[in-house]
């Protein structure tokens, strides 16, 4: 038998944490963890903090229990069923590309980076295939600018991987974003190309990212505004469906 590492305590304390938090349902209260782990309230709470700064647990306005936060969810993501969300969000996404004439993608955030799992509504294969599983910056598209508004723990992360990437003007479009409930894209990302994206919620927490894209003489900004509006009714529809 090998020799049994030396751990390092406040790793240990956190994955056990986060493993009480998981078994109370995805939230608890910090009493509860400190009952169940024998852990003090102080170091408890300080490693909260933490956590929550990492995104790795969140606390949600009135509510002081602590939840399970976006980033561990996606790595829970990450490496589960890409194909299952897919499915379940295939039928949404073909009800936008019908209803607006456009292309219409499913985003997901890996780590501090965007990535397309489906396409509807791009009809050259190869274009396609070289969009699908490509990575992008979050600062750098619509989709990008959904996640960072709404999961601020992926904020706090790219400010520490990339610390120069969230400016002034990339905040301001941040707070827009997150006041208004979707991101326009005026050429930001793809020059002669406008798009819209909003944010599809499980259990209250963006999962991910639907956009719509088109020649931007098919879609100026007010006819954006409208798709927004549009897309938000399905993706309510299609939450409404899988709690049912």
């Amino acid at each position: 038998m090998g020799k049994t590492p030396r751990l390092i305590q406040s790793i240990e304390r956190s994955a056990a944490i986060l493993e009480i938090i998981a078994q109370e349902g995805g939230s608890a209260h910090l009493w509860q963890i400190a009952a169940i782990s024998g852990i003090g309230k102080t170091t408890i709470h300080n490693i909260l903090r933490t956590l929550d700064h990492l995104g790795y647990v969140q606390r949600r306005p009135g509510d002081m229990r602590y939840h399970l936060g976006g980033r561990i969810l996606n790595l829970s993501r990450i490496a589960g069923d890409d194909d299952g969300l897919r499915t379940r969000m295939r039928p949404t996404l073909e009800a936008i590309a019908h209803a607006s004439g456009a292309t219409v993608y499913l985003g997901v955030p890996s780590g501090d980076e965007a990535v397309y799992l489906d396409i509807v509504g791009l009809h050259d294969p190869v274009v396609c295939a070289s969009r699908l599983r490509r990575r992008e910056a979050l600062e750098g598209s619509a989709v990008g600018l959904v996640f960072l508004a709404f999961m601020p723990g992926l904020g706090r992360r790219l400010r520490t991987t990339r610390a120069h990437a969230l400016d002034a003007a990339v905040l301001q479009e941040i707070e827009t974003v997150r006041i208004r409930g979707y991101a326009l894209d005026i050429e930001a990302y793809r020059p002669g190309e406008h798009g819209v994206a909003v944010p599809w919620r499980e259990n209250g927490e963006v999962r991910a990212s639907i956009a719509l894209t088109g020649p931007a003489a098919d879609l100026p900004r007010y006819r954006l505004v409208r798709m927004a509006w549009m897309m938000m009714k399905h993706v309510e529809q299609a939450t409404f469906n899988s709690v049912e």
